[in-house]
């Protein structure tokens, strides 16, 4: 075994440091879902640890990043007892060149989306294999759907042209089951020409509650890579 720290893993900290290091004292704070924002959760929890960070409180996407949270020592908050946020962190499954986005691969995408449009600012932290030239190339589209319209929903979709599967659990039987209460479908296109257009036209489908399109939503990408064995991060804005 080598004691070098995996470089992959290394990057994915580093990325989530820069995003945590981008939040000021006073801040509220979209906490994001994922293995990349969880570094930030993380090194957030750090910095108001030693003092360097003061009054903050978080606003989590998902169970995931309450638990993380909570366990960093960050204050939380909820939409009902703020009247703005000042920067959300999140991560993402896509990154096109127009910084729209894909998301939804932890089944988080409703709240997700939710806060971070809210937000004054919100960084997105990916590494590098995230970037495509158009989404849905290398990953499957989230819908989130009220579990008694999946039929129709399906239906639709596919006189949309994609091809809809509904997510099923692992480790555990049946299907993915949202922190709503609602399921997954995961759709393939064979090419989004129009994300913006496809949004809305998803959403308008009775039954739909939301899906992982974020079209003109993020701000700055931060985006990690590994050159000659060590990560580096660049800034998309």
């Amino acid at each position: 075994m080598s004691s070098e720290q995996d470089p992959v893993k290394l990057m994915k900290q580093q990325v989530g440091k820069a995003a945590a290091d981008r939040v000021q004292s006073g801040s509220i704070v979209g906490l994001g879902t994922g293995s990349t924002t969880a570094y930030t959760i993380q090194y957030l929890g750090e910095r108001l640890q030693s003092g360097e960070l003061k009054d903050i409180k978080g606003v989590p996407t998902s169970f995931q990043a309450s638990v993380l949270a909570k366990q960093y020592g960050i204050p939380l908050t909820t939409l009902d007892e703020i009247d703005h946020m000042d920067v959300a962190i999140d991560g993402a499954d896509e990154v096109d060149p127009n910084k729209n986005l894909i998301k939804g691969g932890g089944a988080a995408h409703t709240r997700e989306k939710i806060v971070d449009t809210l937000a004054d600012q919100f960084i997105v932290v990916v590494d590098s294999s995230k970037l495509v030239e158009k989404l849905g190339s290398t990953f499957l589209l989230p819908v989130e759907v009220l579990p008694l319209a999946i039929t129709p929903v399906m239906q639709k979709i596919e006189k949309l042209g994609g091809k809809p599967t509904l997510r099923m659990g692992v480790k555990k039987a049946g299907p993915v089951i949202t922190d709503q209460g609602n399921m997954v479908i995961d759709v393939k296109f064979d090419s989004i020409d129009n994300p913006a257009e496809l949004e809305q036209t998803l959403n308008n489908i009775p039954g739909v509650l939301e899906n992982g399109l974020f079209v003109g939503v993020a701000d700055l990408i931060l985006v990690g890579e590994i050159k000659d064995g060590k990560p580096l991060i660049r800034e998309i804005s």
